[in-house]
């Protein structure tokens, strides 16, 4: 399985002598022995920031936790679940997409949209491929309105783009109206999921965004209005708005 062997290629590219022992020896364990190595393991495993590769953004102990968690049957996988503190139930949320019968861990995956410890939601919502491929409308939506609630960077969401939807669209239309009613503002980037599903509503959003006195507004606008007419045009130039903007600033 090509998962199983860029897991084995990275650690072997980035533990060190008794980390990769430790870890040999803990793959021979089954069962709750191999639950209690997932546990244990950043006791003898460091944090180590990984930054290549398909596992980038991880850090040594998460992967090894995966590499664990990939013998485990679900019983003792549902088990950790239960009983993890924030940084296992991270790894655990991260591991979902590599997991085998990942469609069986969807109220894992949703439970964490819901989690209100901040690691454990950027874990599903971030540079997880999970979302992408089993979230129904309503969960997608769901994760991708509380980034934009909390000002969290929706460019990094896989399949953003992809997954967009009108009932979405509909929704980003009614906030933007409360928040311009109290003389507040959204993230211009937002409007990056509307191009597709204008209507006359979102019509008028856009030319009120053309006339705003920002810039960053103006430009979103006319990034929706050439992905309008001509699809597919705007791709890599709404990098400009993916920078940090607080939704609270008027």
């Amino acid at each position: 399985m090509k998962t199983n062997i860029q897991i084995t290629e990275t650690i072997a590219s980035f533990a060190n002598e008794s980390e990769s022992t430790w870890i040999s020896e803990q793959k021979a364990s089954i069962g709750k022995a191999l639950a209690l190595a997932f546990v244990k393991a950043p006791r003898f495993i460091s944090k180590k920031n990984i930054e290549v590769g398909v596992f980038n953004g991880w850090t040594l102990d998460q992967i090894v936790r995966l590499n664990l968690l990939t013998q485990l049957d679900q019983a003792n996988i549902d088990l950790l679940f239960e009983t993890a503190e924030m940084q296992e139930a991270v790894a655990l949320t991260k591991a979902l997409p590599y997991l085998e019968n990942p469609a069986t861990f969807l109220l894992r995956a949703t439970d964490a949209v819901r989690s209100n410890m901040g690691p454990v939601f950027d874990a599903i919502a971030f540079g997880n491929t999970y979302p992408k491929d089993y979230f129904s409308e309503a969960a997608w939506n769901q994760l991708v309105l509380k980034c934009i609630f909390n000002d969290k960077a929706i460019h990094q969401i896989i399949g953003l783009d992809e997954r967009a939807n009108q009932e979405l669209a509909n929704t980003l239309s009614d906030f933007a109206h409360e928040r311009w009613s109290a003389g507040r503002r959204v993230p211009s980037q937002v409007w990056r999921l509307v191009p597709k599903f204008m209507n006359e509503s979102l019509q008028a959003d856009i030319e009120k965004l053309a006339q705003s006195e920002i810039p960053r507004d103006v430009l979103a606008a006319n990034l929706v209005k050439q992905e309008v007419q001509n699809p597919g045009s705007t791709q890599g130039l709404w990098q400009e708005l993916e920078l940090p903007e607080p939704i609270y600033t008027a």
